[in-house]
């Protein structure tokens, strides 16, 4: 179990918790922690407020630059189309997800040569956190 994914997890209770869709995640560079996000979509009432958005913008304010090469992403959910996009812009060499996103995933329909890909780390806890928000919503 990664420390990483557990942050991100962590993060995804947070959204839980405010009514969100709860996906967290998290960018590491080199072992350290750069940013960490949860989406917002309601509270922002924006869009593109995801996790994976907001913590690329924080990891680039905080390096002061968009190209996050040498960062990886560990994130609860596989991303969307936007995100991945986003993932892929800002050059991130590694991605982390514990579950795919069967309506929205977008990691399967591009060429990722160039990143590097790990799927289901964490899987039971993102799946149940998932599975309890969407029973409530019903």
């Amino acid at each position: 179990m990664s420390k990483y994914m557990e942050l991100a997890i962590k993060e995804a209770k947070k959204a839980y918790k405010k009514g969100e869709v709860p996906i967290g995640a998290v960018i590491v560079k080199d072992k350290n922690i750069i940013s960490k996000a949860h989406n917002q979509k309601e509270k922002n009432k924006c869009v593109t407020s995801h996790a994976e958005i907001i913590a690329i913008e924080k990891a680039s304010k905080k390096l002061k630059t968009w190209h996050l090469d040498d960062c990886e992403i560990y994130i609860t959910m596989e991303p969307c189309m936007m995100c991945t996009g986003a993932i892929i812009q800002s050059r991130i060499k590694k991605i982390y997800y514990s579950v795919e996103n069967v309506n929205f995933g977008y990691i399967k329909n591009i060429n990722t040569k160039n990143i590097e890909v790990e799927i289901g780390m964490n899987s039971d806890e993102s799946s149940n956190l998932l599975k309890k928000f969407f029973k409530s919503k019903r």
